[in-house]
């Protein structure tokens, strides 16, 4: 039996299965293209044999699937934080389209799109989907607080407006100009719709 660092299996497994996240993570902030994550990649990376990359996942679509699960509460919980600190409704709605601004400054939204592009995006879809769903959730409720009266709705609608943001960001826009350029028509818009 191979030595083990860990105190039981069980902790040597959950090592292990980490450790290939992070290396597949890794490769998709590195390469910013899905197709580098590959059995053989991911183990050179890890030290593992290939085939002891099968032991953990059963293809590739399922360890992507793992790092999206993985990756979603980092950034749900930047997104969260941030809106946390604001004191107003429209200062969490604004501090929403800021935090994930900064997720593609700092690199994290690389991992998204790497995904996105993959021959094997509709499978990855579900884990992404509940990924989205978790964002919005806070805007919600910020939004819910700010009387709207369709939540949801203007949630999905101001999200179209980040993405057309991080679009820009990903396109070279530079990076302080545009996020404070989303974030005023963000906040002007939420006070069209719901003046004091």
């Amino acid at each position: 039996m191979p030595k083990i660092s860990a105190a039981t299996v069980a902790d040597h497994r959950a090592q292990q299965r980490r450790a290939l996240v992070e290396a597949a993570r890794a490769l998709l902030e590195s390469e910013g293209d899905a197709a580098a994550v590959t059995f053989a990649a991911v183990a050179r990376s890890t030290g593992l044999a290939r085939n002891s990359v099968y032991k953990y996942f059963a293809d590739r679509v399922e360890l992507l699937a793992a790092v999206v699960r993985e990756s979603a509460p980092r950034w749900t919980e930047r997104i969260t934080s941030a809106m946390a600190a604001a004191e107003t409704p429209e200062g969490r709605v604004a501090a929403y389209v800021r935090a994930q601004c900064e997720l593609v400054r700092d690199g994290e939204h690389r991992i998204a799109r790497a995904l996105a592009g993959d021959r094997d995006a509709a499978a990855l879809r579900e884990a992404a989907g509940h990924a989205h769903r978790e964002l919005l959730t806070p805007l919600i409720a910020a939004l819910t607080e700010l009387g709207d009266n369709a939540p949801e709705f203007t949630a999905q609608l101001l999200q179209g407006l980040v993405n057309a943001t991080v679009t820009a960001l990903e396109s070279g826009a530079p990076y302080d100009a545009t996020t404070d350029r989303a974030t005023a028509m963000a906040v002007a818009a939420l006070r069209g719709m719901h003046p004091q």
